[in-house]
């Protein structure tokens, strides 16, 4: 049985939204996909007929951020009082400038170090750098573009079944680390490529990165990991459901001083009324 996961090459997100990465098939070894004992079979996600994994990942970038520098030194007052889409961040000692197309901001500092984030590519985010550079030029400053480097990639991956997080964060110990108490998710970190992944039991996976091949790569070796612990999933249509069903109960308790977990109808409304502690008749 073999399993495919996908490579990455990157289309370009549109404005405001999130990069898409594309796929080429990858065929994973039959020994990285272990098989299961019948009665775990029956808690396992469906699959087709020959009882492959999915055929199709799809990974979505959500933010990359990268540095540069301009080789001046840079004015931070005069950038507030004279450029567009500004904020000056007295406390911060730099400067935030935004920009509309691609959707971006950028930290800038009186060094000439500038940090932009926002981007949804490698390729977008040079864009944009090379527009901030080209914003100073335009207030008067000699800036240059030099010193490009993509620092960080946030990446998400949604596996096609739910995870089984106590028995795969054992299992991989100690690079897998879960503290429930601290946050729902396990944390996975792979040093070779210093990627950092955090899954959670619904299955999805963020990915933490220094670009967008160490994402896919994270994605591929951690795969056959997660599909040895796969589950069936709660249909994804009831779950948020059932989370607005439990939140406004919780607030019509609130309001209505109606003890958590008692469903009152709309007919009964005004006969539970006498039953409250602060109601006129219970003084009575």
């Amino acid at each position: 049985m073999a399993g495919l996961v996908h490579n990455t090459l990157v289309n370009g997100g549109g404005q405001g939204g999130h990069g898409v990465v594309g796929q080429r098939p990858v065929i994973l070894p039959p020994s990285t996909l272990p098989s299961l004992d019948s009665e775990d079979k029956e808690e396992c996600v469906e699959e087709d007929n020959n009882g492959s994994p999915p055929d199709e990942l799809d990974i979505v970038i959500n933010n990359v951020v990268c540095s540069f520098s301009v080789g001046c030194h840079l004015n931070l007052r005069q950038i507030a009082l004279t450029g567009a889409n500004v904020v000056f961040r007295r406390e911060s000692g730099m400067v935030s400038m935004k920009l509309r197309n691609p959707y971006t901001t950028a930290s800038i500092w009186s060094s000439g170090k500038i940090t932009c984030t926002g981007a949804t590519s490698e390729n977008t985010s040079k864009i944009a750098a090379r527009r901030f550079a080209r914003t100073l030029q335009k207030l008067g400053f000699k800036a240059r573009f030099k010193n490009f480097k993509v620092v960080n990639v946030l990446g998400t991956c949604t596996m096609p079944f739910a995870i089984r997080l106590v028995p795969f964060s054992q299992t991989n110990k100690p690079i897998a680390q879960y503290e429930p108490e601290l946050h729902p998710g396990v944390t996975y970190k792979i040093k070779e490529i210093r990627a950092s992944l955090k899954i959670f039991s619904t299955g999805s996976i963020t990915v933490t990165a220094p670009s967008v091949s160490a994402v896919q790569q994270s994605i591929e070796r951690i795969f056959p990991l997660v599909y040895e612990h796969r589950k069936e999933r709660t249909c994804p249509e009831d779950m948020p459901r059932a989370h607005n069903a439990a939140r406004k109960e919780k607030l019509a308790a609130i309001r209505n001083q109606v003890p958590y977990g008692i469903s009152i109808d709309e007919d009964d409304a005004l006969e539970v009324e006498e039953h409250y502690y602060d109601s006129d008749q219970s003084w009575g």
